[in-house]
């Protein structure tokens, strides 16, 4: 449920901050990662991140402030791709994954474990608290936000 309801929130947001001109678009804002485009790229990398954690692909991680994508068009495309794989993964879950602990070193170099039901609780929350910033961000634009109620996003 909850991967699916993010596909949804970020298909929502993106199709807004598509119709933003490039420089409001780009605007320095008060949050997290400066502006939209920092913030959006910030959520792409979150989870990209946690999602090589999960596959037990990667444990070191990048700088949070990394651009992944330098322009709007590139990062949509990334980021649908992200999506499609998150609900993919969250789809296929065996429960046993439940049962693993999750090992990582963060980006200052420390060292972690968590708990599989933590991690994964982190990473759906991660995703909301962030949107809610982009969605912030963007009721200081001409482009009003969408709504991103899950009950409203899920039961329609």
């Amino acid at each position: 449920m909850l991967a699916r309801y993010n596909r949804i929130a970020n298909e929502r947001l993106y199709e807004k901050c598509a119709r933003l001109d490039n420089a409001e678009y780009r605007k320095a804002r008060q949050g997290s990662f400066g502006s939209i485009h920092g913030l959006l790229n910030h959520i792409l990398l979150g989870d990209r991140i946690w999602m090589a954690r999960f596959e037990g692909e990667a444990n070191r991680t990048p700088a949070l402030n990394t651009i992944l994508f330098e322009d709007l068009p590139g990062l949509r495309g990334a980021r649908a791709a992200e999506d499609e794989r998150i609900e993919a993964f969250f789809g296929r879950l065996d429960p046993e994954f439940l049962c693993k602990p999750i090992r990582y070193t963060n980006s200052k170099g420390q060292a972690y474990t968590e708990s599989a039901p933590i991690a994964v609780s982190h990473f759906f929350n991660h995703q909301t608290h962030h949107r809610g910033q982009v969605h912030v961000m963007l009721s200081q634009t001409p482009e009003p936000p969408p709504s991103l109620d899950l009950h409203r996003i899920i039961n329609p």
